[in-house]
């Protein structure tokens, strides 16, 4: 196979098409550790804080601030009764909402993301991540990951679930195929506890909260953020799908709160402030704005 030309490799690697990451600004971990303070003085658990981080900054492509993150996290972690207790439980957790980022951002970030993650990360505790994956779709289990990818969406989108499907199927027919079969089915949507292993587990609640973040550090989405903002409501003061989530009761209280105005607010609030640290400024990096506009994050 030819070789690229030099001019085709520079306009690849042009700057104004911003072809690398986001470097992490040097004040992103207090930026991280004044979430962290304030989701520890709402006292609604570790979890929902990381989430929203970790989902907004995969969003940003900071591969740097991720490494941040964790460091931040794993010092609340340590000092927390609420899952992640532990180093190794952190970065599951953490790459697990980096997986289900590919349904709000797409597949590159969160392969940037993912790999500069796991080798930024101690030896001692790669050696002991899970290796077995949990999301294969087999002829034996097919039915039943299309059964829990529904019962996701309805849990969402309830009461116009079957109108949205409809809506979208004008526009393509295959697209709410795809979005069930390809994103709520086998990615968003949980498989069970014994399939996941020492994987790490992000529940109803939280992966409406992945939702909210990415979708909010985007930018240009604002129907969608909407949509899973009442979907996250849903889940509490809805169907209760929350329940079935392993929350510890701090949390369980805590994802009461996040379904609340004050609590939805603090998301929103939260996800602005990495992604105008990472934006520099210049808000999102995902669907910047528009050169000679102000910012308004």
């Amino acid at each position: 196979m030819s070789k690229l030309s030099p001019s085709l490799k520079a306009l690849i690697n042009a700057p104004f098409a911003r072809p690398g990451p986001a470097p992490a600004p040097a004040k992103i971990g207090d930026i991280y550790a004044a979430i962290a303070r304030e989701a520890a003085q709402k006292k609604i658990g570790a979890r929902p804080w990381i989430a929203l981080a970790t989902a907004a900054s995969f969003t940003m492509n900071s591969p740097d601030s991720i490494s941040a993150l964790y460091s931040v996290a794993s010092s609340a972690s340590a000092s927390s009764s609420s899952p992640p207790t532990n180093p190794v439980q952190t970065a599951e957790f953490m790459r697990e909402v980096g997986l289900k980022c590919i349904s709000f951002n797409g597949i590159p970030r969160t392969i940037n993301c993912l790999n500069a993650f796991h080798a930024s990360l101690p030896a001692d505790v790669t050696a002991q991540l899970s290796t077995t994956p949990s999301r294969a779709v087999t002829a034996q289990n097919l039915d039943a990951v299309a059964q829990r990818g529904r019962a996701l969406w309805d849990s969402v989108y309830a009461p116009f679930e079957d109108k949205l499907y409809a809506k979208l199927a004008q526009s393509h027919p295959d697209m709410p195929v795809h979005i069930l079969h390809s994103h709520y089915g086998p990615l968003l949507s949980d498989p069970t506890p014994r399939e996941k292993g020492s994987l790490g587990s992000v529940g109803r609640v939280l992966t409406s909260v992945v939702a909210i973040a990415c979708l909010r550090a985007q930018s240009g989405v604002a129907p969608q953020v909407l949509s899973h903002v009442f979907g996250l409501r849903k889940a509490v003061l809805g169907d209760g799908s929350y329940r079935a989530d392993a929350l510890t009761e701090e949390e369980k209280r805590g994802a009461e709160w996040l379904a609340t105005d004050e609590g939805g607010e603090w998301i929103l609030g939260s996800v602005d402030r990495i992604a105008a640290a990472i934006g520099g400024g210049e808000g999102s990096n995902f669907a910047p704005r528009p050169a000679g506009r102000e910012s308004k994050l």
